[in-house]
């Protein structure tokens, strides 16, 4: 790519946020740590009450990424061959040669939403393991590509834990983000609702190709990262582990800390953070801004921490305070 190419692609993203305010209104901060994830190549978990847009949102990046899209309501009796695929016997009139056929189930789509996905067992949730992680499905023996881009984006509501089942400490790891979205503002509410009561509805226009993201993806790990927050990240994880960390809230209140892969994220969330922004340089800023969606889902608390209505974001902002830059 020339300096050129890379001035026009950068020049998109602004227009691609501005392109996906005509349908969502305020929760600037939730669509930027969205578009960070799919910059930085990974998958986010977004977590709010009904009524918050979630499905909206993705639907609307759908709209403005020009992605393949596919949506998979989640609920108890979902078999993983109902997200994977299956394969069907064939018969070739002609010659009268029979031979199975894979058809390719709705995880085949660059963008993919999993709606709802604690509301269904731990057997189809595991079905989508192998292709967060590794970008394919095997099935039959047989391993099968996904496409390029492959983002997931998963829902699910904290409130109503009646008939659901929580995601595995295993799985939550293969997201890169744990979003979580609040309530809008007044104003934001009032606009939601003078803007969605009316008889006109705002059109999105696609602005990033699949290519264009691709090479998005190339261009942020390219963004430098000083010596010196490199080994900020190293000590913020590391302080998360009780065994080991020199932070009372964790040796306090922690039963587990955050793993390799948590250093991984938060490097490459920050960079994806500094090229939205239309910087080639993470700062310190970039890793405080991520730690919680990095961090919330990957330090686990016990039981006094429970007893004391203490969260994991807690925890993310002692450790931020204790952790020397």
């Amino acid at each position: 790519m020339t300096e050129q190419d890379v001035k026009t692609l950068l020049a998109k993203l602004p227009v691609l946020k501005a392109e996906i305010g005509k349908i969502i209104v305020g929760q600037e901060s939730v669509l930027d740590e969205v578009l960070v994830a799919l910059l930085a190549g990974g998958h986010a978990l977004l977590e709010g009450v009904p009524g918050l847009a979630k499905t909206l949102l993705v639907r609307t990046l759908a709209s403005a990424t020009d992605l393949p899209f596919r949506r998979i309501q989640f609920t108890p009796d979902l078999m993983p061959t109902d997200i994977l695929g299956t394969e069907v016997l064939e018969e070739d009139h002609g010659t009268g040669h029979r031979s199975f056929k894979f058809n390719q189930g709705p995880i085949f789509a660059s963008l993919v939403l999993a709606d709802e996905i604690n509301r269904t067992p731990p057997k189809t949730q595991a079905a989508l393991l192998e292709a967060m992680q590794e970008g394919h499905v095997t099935y039959a023996g047989q391993e099968h590509a996904l496409p390029k881009p492959f983002f997931l984006l998963a829902t699910q509501n904290p409130i109503e834990q009646s008939g659901t089942y929580p995601l595995p400490e295993a799985q939550l790891d293969r997201f890169l983000l744990y979003v979580r979205i609040g309530y809008p503002t007044e104003q934001e509410e009032m606009a939601v609702l003078s803007g969605t009561t009316g008889g006109t509805r705002a059109e999105v226009k696609p602005i990033l190709g699949g290519e264009d993201i691709r090479q998005l993806q190339q261009l942020v790990r390219q963004v430098s990262l000083s010596p010196e927050l490199l080994s900020f990240v190293n000590r913020l994880v590391r302080a998360t582990r009780p065994a080991t960390s020199t932070v009372k809230f964790i040796q306090d209140y922690g039963r587990w800390g955050a793993g390799p892969r948590a250093g991984q994220a938060l490097i490459l969330c920050a960079k994806a953070r500094a090229l939205l922004q239309g910087r080639f340089a993470a700062t310190l800023d970039d890793i405080k801004a991520l730690a919680p969606p990095v961090l919330r889902h990957r330090v686990l608390l016990n039981f006094n921490a429970e007893a004391e209505n203490l969260t994991p974001d807690d925890a993310v902002r002692e450790l931020l305070k204790a952790v020397a830059v």
